[in-house]
């Protein structure tokens, strides 16, 4: 009979060493042997090392919100501000690791680039979880964001440059590479911000232009009308 908890500990010690070491480079015997677990056990619960995986990938999903967004939200209410703010808390991993840190769903999305369609299906559900988290925020926002802009796709640029950033930091051991890329992302949504505050400003009737309108400067010597 498998000791309580056994399960959870071999996917704790999966999760930790498929983000340290990579999938393919961590062995059964590595999980059995950081896990203190027999190989009976093991199989019991998993028939083999992708079901694993796909246990652990479904952790990760389920601890999208306790784990990573109501840390990074706590005390944060404006809706853009939530999107800067989980970008922080990866840059905070980033410092805190010595630019090692790396998103574990982007490496696994990255090393199993042709895996089978159940692990594929996972890696999609837990880019989708976070797209979506940041797209309610997006909504959220409101008029604060134009109208034509489409918010999904807006979400999934984030994104792309967190992934991207984090990438590039863990690459260069730089956290600059990150911190510039989220500067041209705040500065796109400045200009985003500015074109909608453009957009809701009350356009003038014809009457109002006329009086608006600068008057032509009157010439040396010439009355003004009464």
């Amino acid at each position: 009979m498998d000791p309580p908890g056994t399960r959870e500990r071999l996917i704790a010690t999966a999760m930790h060493l498929f983000w340290q070491k990579g999938y393919g480079a961590t062995s059964v015997a590595d999980i059995l042997q950081q896990a203190d677990a027999k190989s009976g056990s093991l199989y019991h619960f998993f028939p083999g090392k992708q079901d694993l995986l796909l246990a652990v990938l479904e952790r990760y999903r389920e601890g999208l919100r306790p784990v990573l967004l109501e840390p990074a939200w706590a005390r944060v209410a404006d809706p853009i501000a939530r999107v800067f703010a989980l970008l922080a808390r990866y840059r905070a991993s980033i410092v805190q690791t010595d630019c090692t840190y790396g998103c574990p769903i982007g490496a696994l999305a990255l090393e199993l680039h042709e895996p089978d369609p159940p692990v594929r299906e996972a890696l999609a559900v837990n880019f989708r979880g976070w797209t979506s988290a940041v797209e309610e925020c997006l909504v959220q926002a409101g008029a604060r964001l134009p109208a034509d802009v489409d918010r999904r796709e807006l979400a999934q640029l984030v994104l792309t440059v967190m992934e991207g950033g984090v990438m590039q930091a863990r690459t260069h051991r730089d956290v600059a590479y990150f911190d510039g890329s989220v500067r041209q992302l705040a500065a796109y949504f400045a200009e985003l911000e500015r074109r909608a505050r453009a957009t809701r400003r009350p356009r003038k009737t014809p009457r109002q232009a006329r009086s608006a309108a600068p008057k032509p400067a009157r010439r040396p010597g010439q009355r003004s009308k009464s």
